[in-house]
C-alpha cells in the first residue's frame, strides 16, 4: 500500500499531457506516446461488478449547496501494471488521481454548481508548509476504525454489502469526528470530498486490447458536524470491446456510479 504525498498532486494538476508522459518515461514507464487520444474512443465492457452506497438522510437533508468543499486527492493509490505493456506509458498513481479528479469536478459542477471547491493541497487551500501535516493526515484517516471496526482503508466491509443501497446514520468514532472538525476549522471548509483508497491494475490480456481492474472507496463528509454524508464503494473489471487500448479515462465507468449518488434527489432518498 502506497500513501501518496499530497504535494505531488500540485505538480501534476498543472502539468500538460506531454509533461505527464515525460515524467512517466523518466520513472521507468514506456516511452512517450505519440498518438494518445487520436485513435478513437475507448470502448469498455464492465463485468464482475460490486456496487454499494449509503447516505445519512439527516446530513443530506441539510446539505448546503453554496458551502465550501475541501477537495482531497486520493489518500491511498495502488497502481499496478505489467512490466511489458505497450499502452501503459500514461499509467501512474498521479495519472489515476488526476483522471478521477476530473470526473469528480465535472459531476459536482453539474449537480451543485454553487458549491465552491477548494483543493486541500499545499499551495492551494493549504499552506506550503502543511505538506508534512497532510501526509500524516492521510495515513491517520485511512487507519481510523469505521464500519465493522475495520480501518477506513480496508475494503472488506463494503465487499460484504454488495448490491445494497441504504440510508444509515453510521456512527463516526470521536477521534475521526474530531479530526474532521479540525480540518474544517483549519481550512475554513464545510464539507470534504475524500477518495479514501483507489486500486487499479492493468491487464493487457483483458478483452480485445487490454483492460483493467478497478476498486475504490469514495466518501463525502460534513466536516463541521463530523458526519458522513454519503459513501460509495465500487469494484469491477473493465475489458476493451475494440482495438483502442485503455491508455486513459480509467475513471470513466466509475463516473456513472458516482453520478447516481451526487445527482440523487434528497427528497426521494429511500432504501433499495
Amino acid at each position: 500500500m502506497k500513501y501518496i504525498p499530497l504535494f505531488f498532486t500540485v505538480v501534476f494538476i498543472y502539468s500538460c499531457a506531454s509533461s505527464m508522459r515525460e515524467v512517466n518515461e523518466d520513472s521507468g514507464f514506456d516511452g512517450p506516446c505519440t498518438d494518445c487520444g487520436k485513435r478513437g474512443n475507448i470502448e469498455l465492457e464492465i463485468s464482475d461488478e460490486i456496487f454499494y452506497r449509503e447516505w445519512n438522510k439527516n446530513a443530506f437533508a441539510r446539505l448546503d449547496s453554496e458551502a465550501v468543499v475541501g477537495v482531497f486527492p486520493s489518500l491511498v493509490i495502488e497502481a499496478k501494471r505489467p512490466k511489458v505493456c505497450k499502452f501503459c506509458h500514461s499509467f501512474s498513481e498521479d495519472a489515476l488521481d488526476f483522471d478521477l479528479a476530473q470526473v469528480e469536478n465535472n459531476l459536482f459542477e453539474t449537480a451543485l454548481p454553487k458549491m465552491k471547491r477548494e483543493l486541500i493541497i499545499p499551495g492551494e487551500r493549504a499552506l506550503e508548509e502543511d505538506s508534512t501535516y497532510l501526509d500524516s493526515l492521510s495515513k491517520a484517516i485511512t487507519q481510523m476504525k469505521f464500519a465493522d471496526e475495520k480501518p477506513l482503508g480496508d475494503f472488506t466491509p463494503w465487499l460484504e454489502r454488495e448490491g445494497i443501497e441504504q440510508p444509515i446514520n453510521r456512527f463516526v468514532p470521536p477521534t475521526l469526528k474530531n479530526l474532521l472538525n479540525d480540518i474544517a476549522s483549519r481550512y475554513e471548509v464545510r464539507y470534504l470530498s475524500m477518495p479514501i483508497k483507489l486500486k487499479v491494475e492493468i491487464d493487457k490480456d483483458l478483452g480485445k486490447s487490454g483492460g483493467f481492474y478497478w476498486e475504490i472507496l469514495w466518501t463525502f463528509w460534513d466536516a463541521r458536524y463530523g458526519e458522513l454524508v454519503f459513501l460509495t464503494y465500487n469494484k469491477y473489471t473493465a475489458k476493451t470491446k475494440s482495438k483502442i487500448a485503455p491508455e486513459k479515462e480509467w475513471a470513466a465507468p466509475f463516473k456513472e456510479r458516482l453520478k447516481i449518488m451526487v445527482n440523487t434527489d434528497v427528497a426521494k432518498l429511500e432504501a433499495h
